[in-house]
């Protein structure tokens, strides 16, 4: 009897559909303020503010507050006053250029069965804005205007966010005549929509998601006024702040407070995973590109270009570079709380 197993077919595989794959979340830029830097002037560029009268250089919060008393402004009669100075500071930042690169055979363009330069442009597009993502996250999260859940540092951290902690965030920025980086929503007509508040925004990881939903006064964006949206991934609101999730803001694994005898979760079940919630507000940090270059400069080289590096046209290029810098302008108008989380 003739069977399926009596002689192995040549083939017996059928080509399926290529499945979907990871795409890289991009969120930080709504918390920069982009900042193009002139060509051909050098890698650097230097931004100066004036302080304050009575303002000092030594932290985020003394360079945002006067210093300024009625009493010593009073005059003498007949006296002129003693002329005062005003003060700089220079915030300076390098610009760096960031790369990746593919290649590909000419037997891989011509007989495999999938369009691998095809691929190869789509994943080196989305891997170069995971990168650009990357330094704005590196920079931000070291922001030195930082608050922790519980505890003074890092290694203390044994406690989840809270309302308290993100209205103790508030009044610091807010004292650093810090401003708002999104208008108030009025309600709507709609059944059960809420009004929200002007504030900042909050950048944090996904795995954060429940522990902000049980913040006191917590609002979906489910209940928002025409469900206006800063970002398809923003959670909701909490007073002053607007949650805008993402997992690609990675937590510091194992670096908190020990866990035994908690609710909190741990990576390696003994020290508390810690992540990092950027607030901004408006102005705190520049996204600085190449004025005139392409925000991402995408190049093919296909293998049907020959040249004299490759006379019979055997190799193909995919590749993708950009000019770019992150920078915090001002620590004071923005912060850094690090937290722990729920264990589900």
């Amino acid at each position: 009897m003739q069977t399926y197993s009596t002689n192995a077919g040549r083939i017996n595989e059928i080509k399926g559909e290529t499945l979907a794959h990871a795409e890289p979340i991009e969120v930080l830029s709504l918390g920069c303020t982009m900042k193009p830097m002139p060509k051909n002037q050098g890698d650097n560029i230097t931004y100066r503010r004036w302080l304050p009268y009575g303002a000092a250089t030594t932290n985020a919060n003394t360079i945002n507050r006067w210093s300024v008393t009625a009493a010593a402004h009073i005059t003498v009669e007949g006296v002129t006053p003693s002329a005062d100075t005003i003060t700089p500071q220079d915030v300076n930042v390098q610009l760096q250029q960031y790369a990746a690169l593919y290649s590909y055979t000419d037997k891989a363009a011509e007989l495999y069965e999938d369009d691998i330069p095809e691929e190869m442009k789509i994943q080196c597009g989305e891997r170069m804005g995971l990168v650009r993502e990357m330094v704005r996250f590196g920079v931000m999260k070291a922001a030195t205007n930082a608050f922790y859940s519980s505890g003074t540092s890092r290694g203390t951290v044994d406690g989840k966010v809270t309302l308290n902690l993100l209205r103790n965030i508030a009044a610091t920025i807010l004292a650093n005549h810090g401003k708002m980086k999104n208008r108030i929503l009025a309600p709507g007509p709609q059944y059960d929509t809420s009004a929200i508040e002007a504030g900042f925004l909050v950048f944090c990881h996904t795995d954060l998601e429940p522990d902000i939903r049980d913040v006191e006064g917590f609002v979906p964006t489910a209940k928002y006024a025409q469900r206006k949206v800063i970002n398809e991934y923003e959670l909701g609101s909490v007073e002053r702040f607007r949650f805008v999730c993402s997992p690609e803001l990675a937590a510091y694994a194992e670096s908190g407070a020990a866990i035994s005898g908690t609710d909190l979760y741990s990576s390696g079940a003994t020290l508390a995973d810690v992540y990092p919630m950027i607030v901004c507000g408006a102005d705190a940090t520049y996204d600085v590109a190449l004025k005139g270059s392409k925000s991402i400069d995408l190049s093919v080289i296909p293998h049907t270009q020959k040249d004299k590096a490759d006379i019979l046209g055997q190799r193909g290029y995919v590749g993708a570079k950009f000019w770019s810098a992150a920078l915090v302008t001002n620590n004071g108008w923005m912060a850094v709380a690090e937290v722990a989380r729920t264990a589900l």
